[in-house]
């Protein structure tokens, strides 16, 4: 098996705020948008995907929501390939332009009331372009980030996923904003479009930034491969399936997060302003604590802290939502997202650098890119989608905990095994 890869520091040091803002912005604004999606499926159901049976049509809202995940592969490797022949800056470019055209298609949308069944299909549309433009995405920043700063690595990656955080934070503050200032109508109407419009106006800030960086001297000076997938079949298949499995159970967590202002309301029946107040906090506690942990990380290592939040998770997931359940109110709701959204953070923040070092710098981007959205689309995507089905079939609320224990007993093998690389 292939060991895991390290550069030597590079003497050219970009500045070090400019390329955390330039890489992570575009991160931030996919997974806003992500978040926004979800945590807005209710009125977006009524106005694209209208059924008399109102849990039918949210399933059918949450899978055009995991639809949109299906092409993120696809987007993987061409702007992973991209990146890896042609340059990290230059993939970059390219998905936050993508991302912009499917924000605006969402924000300018008309209903199904007024245009039938071209609603339903042009949002698909929209959010498979967003789909292809987040493919490439993380792979090519955390490249970008990992291939400036090598000796600061778990650090300067874990503000990827503080950036998730952020986004988190942000979805849920509108939110909280739109539901206690406007009404059920009104948000209903016009006021889940304005969290989107939002995501489409910081979208020229990021990419004005990402022209003006420049590109890592360790790409530059890398061996290249005019085949990177290529090179992943043939002689990298294992790493790719390690990446993959370390990546599931917080993605998985991550979609659950998401989820909760729709099981909050429709399974626990509590309001929809406790509901994003939960996701608040969780979105507070990703942003912060998750470079803590990646500034831990660096004195104490990886795997020791990756390790003891999986088995954290594996232990309390269930009792923590059948405690939910059983008293269920506002407190209740908010502590166990905590508890999830710590848990998460402590293990997310290693979790870039890590996937970083598994590939070498010839095929890191599309390496880093095709796993991280494998495992999105297939574990995290469609997590609401099969959340709501499991509850429909076990007439259970704990069935989100089931999902995300077996999730976590594969990650824990992926973990074990991206420990033996480094031996």
């Amino acid at each position: 098996m292939q060991s895991i890869h390290t550069e030597k520091n590079s003497p050219q040091k970009p500045n070090l705020y400019k390329t955390l803002f330039a890489t992570c912005i575009g991160n931030a604004l996919e997974w806003f948008d992500i978040a926004v999606y979800a945590f807005f499926a209710n009125y977006i159901a009524k106005a694209f995907f209208p059924n008399t049976d109102e849990t039918l049509s949210l399933i059918m809202t949450f899978a055009s929501f995991g639809i949109s995940f299906l092409i993120r592969p696809i987007g993987a490797v061409f702007l992973g390939n991209y990146a890896d022949k042609h340059g990290r800056k230059a993939s970059l470019l390219a998905s936050m332009i993508l991302m912009m055209i499917g924000c605006l298609m969402i924000v300018i949308m008309p209903t199904y009331q007024t245009i039938g069944l071209t609603a339903p299909i042009l949002m698909i549309v929209a959010r498979l372009i967003q789909g292809f433009s987040a493919g490439g995405e993380f792979g090519s920043s955390t490249a970008f980030l990992i291939e400036h700063f090598p000796e600061r690595k778990a650090f300067i990656a874990s503000w990827q996923f503080a950036t998730q955080g952020v986004s988190t934070l942000l979805a849920a503050l509108f939110g909280l904003i739109l539901t206690n200032t406007l009404t059920e109508s009104e948000i209903s109407e016009w006021g889940w479009r304005i969290p989107f419009a939002f995501g489409l106006l910081i979208g020229p800030v990021g990419l004005y930034i990402r022209r003006y960086i420049d590109e890592s001297p360790t790409f530059e000076k890398a061996e290249k491969t005019q085949y990177p997938l290529i090179e992943i079949i043939l002689n990298q298949k294992s790493l790719f399936f390690i990446a993959v499995g370390l990546m599931m159970i917080s993605t998985a967590i991550n979609y659950m997060l998401q989820y909760v202002p729709t099981y909050a309301t429709k399974n626990l029946h509590l309001d929809s302003s406790t509901a994003y107040t939960a996701t608040l906090v969780a979105g507070i506690i990703l942003t912060f604590v998750t470079p803590l942990v990646g500034l831990l990380a660096e004195k104490v290592g990886r795997i020791p802290l990756m390790f003891a939040s999986l088995v954290l998770l594996l232990v309390t997931v269930y009792p923590g939502f059948a405690l939910t359940v059983d008293f269920i109110s506002p407190t209740s709701l908010i502590l166990l997202i905590s508890w999830l959204a710590l848990l998460k953070s402590i293990y997310f923040a290693t979790v870039p650098s890590m996937m970083a070092d598994i590939f070498p710098v010839k095929t890191r981007a599309t390496g880093m890119a095709l796993s991280y959205n494998v495992s999105v689309t297939i574990f995290g995507g469609f997590a609401p989608m099969i959340c709501t089905i499991l509850i429909r079939l076990t007439k259970s609320d704990l069935a989100p905990s089931y999902y995300l224990i077996a999730i976590g007993f594969i990650s824990l093998f992926a973990l074990y095994q991206a420990n033996a690389l480094k031996k």
